[in-house]
Formats: C-alpha cells, sequence, structure tokens
C-alpha cells in the first residue's frame, strides 16, 4: 500500500471526481458532503488552514483510501487537524476508504501523525461523524489502543425520517392532531390561493437566478439567517448549486402563491436520501397559509413518489420536524490529543 501526502489542492488533480466517488460510494458514509464536488468546491470557497491530505493506493494504482484533511491554529488549542468540510456548512463527514482496508489506514494515518515527518499539531478534531462512520467506529478504538487521549461527544443530532411506500401511510405514522394539520395545512393552500411548487432544473432555469431569489428569501427570514449568508457564503451556494445541479443532485424547489414567491428549499437528493439543508421564506406574506410546512410536504410527497428511503432534515432539532414524524439521530465530534 502507498500512502500519498498532499499540502495544497492538487489532491483534487491527483484524484480523479469518478475514482473519488466510486470509493466514496463503496465507504461508510457515502454522503453528498463527502463527494469529490463538495469537497473540492469547499475548499475552493472556505480554504480555512492548510492542505493536509493522505490519499492511498495499492501497487497497481488502485484507489484505497482518502483522508481530507486540513490544518489550521486553534486559538486556544493550537495547531489542529481537521476533516475538509468542517464545521458548519457540512453535515456529515468521515475518511473515505475500502471497507477491507479500514483498519489498516487507520492504523497508519495514526502511526504517520505520531512520526517525525508529521506535520505539527496539538488534536486532530473530526466533526459531524454519524455512528456508521469509519471514525467513529474504527478510528476511536485504534487510538485507545494506541494510548492516545480520545474524547467523543454528540455533536448535534439530524432529525430524519424514514420513508413508508406512499403518502397515505406516511400521515399514518403521525398522530392524529399533526395528520390533521398537514391536510388542513394543504387544503387551505391549495383552495385560498393560487398554490404551485416547482423545483428548479438544470435544463429548464437559470440556477443562478433562481438561487438569487433562495438566498433573498434565505436572508429576510430570520436575522440570523442574513448574518450567515454573507458574501464569501453567498458565492459558495451559487458555485455548489450550480456544480450540484449538473449531477441531478440539487433539489431547489419554491412554493409560489399568487404567483409570488413565499418559500425556498434548498436541498439535496444523494442516495436514496432527500435532505434538505436550508430554507428561506418571506415573513412578510402568506403566513396563514404555513408556506414552509406547506412546501416541505409538498418534497416529502416528491420524495415516496421517488421510492427514496429516508427524508433528512440534516443538522438541527428544530420542533417543527419532530411533528413531521422524524426521528434524532447522532452525530459526533471526535477529538483524538496529541501526546
Amino acid at each position: 500500500m502507498q500512502r500519498s501526502i498532499f499540502h495544497d489542492d492538487t489532491v483534487f488533480e491527483a484524484v480523479s471526481r469518478e475514482e473519488w466517488n466510486a470509493l466514496l460510494a463503496s465507504s461508510a458514509t457515502d454522503v453528498i458532503f463527502l463527494t469529490w464536488e463538495w469537497q473540492s468546491a469547499w475548499w475552493n470557497h472556505m480554504y480555512p488552514g492548510d492542505m493536509f491530505s493522505l490519499v492511498y493506493r495499492d501497487a497497481a494504482g488502485k484507489l484505497l483510501g482518502i483522508i481530507p484533511l486540513f490544518r489550521f491554529e486553534d486559538e486556544q488549542k493550537g495547531p489542529t487537524l481537521s476533516i475538509i468540510g468542517c464545521e458548519e456548512v457540512s453535515d456529515y463527514l468521515d475518511f473515505i476508504i475500502a471497507p477491507e482496508y479500514e483498519a489498516e489506514i487507520c492504523a497508519d494515518l495514526l502511526d504517520y501523525l505520531r512520526s517525525a515527518p508529521a506535520l505539527s499539531w496539538n488534536q486532530l478534531q473530526l466533526c459531524n461523524v454519524p455512528v456508521q462512520s469509519i471514525a467513529y467506529r474504527v478510528l476511536t478504538d485504534l487510538a485507545c489502543a494506541k494510548g492516545l487521549s480520545v474524547q467523543v461527544t454528540v455533536q448535534d443530532r439530524c432529525p430524519v425520517i424514514a420513508l413508508p411506500a406512499t403518502w397515505d401511510a406516511y400521515l399514518d405514522t403521525l398522530d392524529k392532531k399533526q395528520r390533521h394539520e398537514i391536510r388542513r395545512k394543504l387544503r387551505r393552500a391549495e383552495s385560498q390561493a393560487d398554490t404551485q411548487c416547482y423545483v428548479v432544473s438544470d435544463q429548464q432555469h437559470d440556477v443562478a437566478a433562481q438561487m438569487e431569489s433562495f438566498i433573498a428569501l434565505h436572508r429576510s427570514s430570520r436575522p440570523e439567517k442574513d448574518v450567515f449568508m454573507d458574501e464569501r457564503m453567498k458565492g459558495f451556494f451559487i458555485d455548489i448549486a450550480g456544480i450540484l445541479a449538473q449531477r441531478d443532485w440539487l433539489q431547489l424547489s419554491f412554493l409560489e402563491i399568487d404567483r409570488r414567491k413565499a418559500a425556498a428549499l434548498f436541498s439535496f437528493s444523494y442516495n436514496q436520501s432527500y435532505q434538505i439543508y436550508n430554507s428561506g421564506y418571506d415573513p412578510e406574506l402568506y403566513g396563514q397559509f404555513s408556506p414552509g410546512i406547506v412546501l416541505i410536504a409538498y418534497c416529502i410527497q416528491c420524495a415516496i413518489g421517488r421510492g427514496y428511503k429516508t427524508f433528512d432534515f440534516l443538522r438541527g432539532e428544530e420542533e417543527y420536524k419532530y411533528r413531521m414524524g422524524a426521528k434524532p439521530t447522532d452525530v459526533h465530534e471526535l477529538i483524538i490529543r496529541n501526546p
């Protein structure tokens, strides 16, 4: 097994998009946030420190593993290694390793980090790792076995709906009150206004222009969303939307009421999962129609119609997600300290 170290973004040239994503498809955490597209776009816009990524191949050149890390200076903890994408805009992260090489590559990573040639570091801080991740299942045990200090905490929760086969079957999973509320809100929006929902298509729409509409709704939703969507973040959102639209992974949906955009959802369609990433709505218009809930209901219907397995609200435990029938799943923060 051969290990290569990359200290700049040439890692995205050394590993092609096709072979990166093919390895990801076989890895434990096959999520959109680990695709070549997301990782490279995140790095181009965020570039928070020094690249420190490890790539593993066999003697014939076959790709076996990718450890996409970067190094930055933590004000309190000093030099820190973390996963590319960590943490604000990537909801699930992990290493990308073929299943049969998980233990071998994780052990090599730990041994290399403790060796003389390795980059200076005080802690390895891995954010948003789910329970099935390589980092959570494999790396923690290996680090403990090597006598390293390991801290694992629940960092956040992602409410997820396990989707049944039909819309009626989904409604039957809800309590009587919530089932009635969803039906009532849909009927009211459809009967008392000109209500339409559409999903942006790379072939039929100007994605960048549609993203401007989404960002306007996002910024108007709440003051903290306006602060979040600064110029750097806006550039990332518009760029990644165009990239994902070309791959048919983007689900940018709008609810129009009386021909005016009332609500929007920036979502993903990936690996049999419909994922709600961010949202926006006009707080001054059509509040009586609950446009956000109506749009989510339409998207759940869409996901069920496509035969998806899950409807994932991603990180954040807002109460409405649980009223829609979601169940919490944990994501963890893993910290390994350099002795």
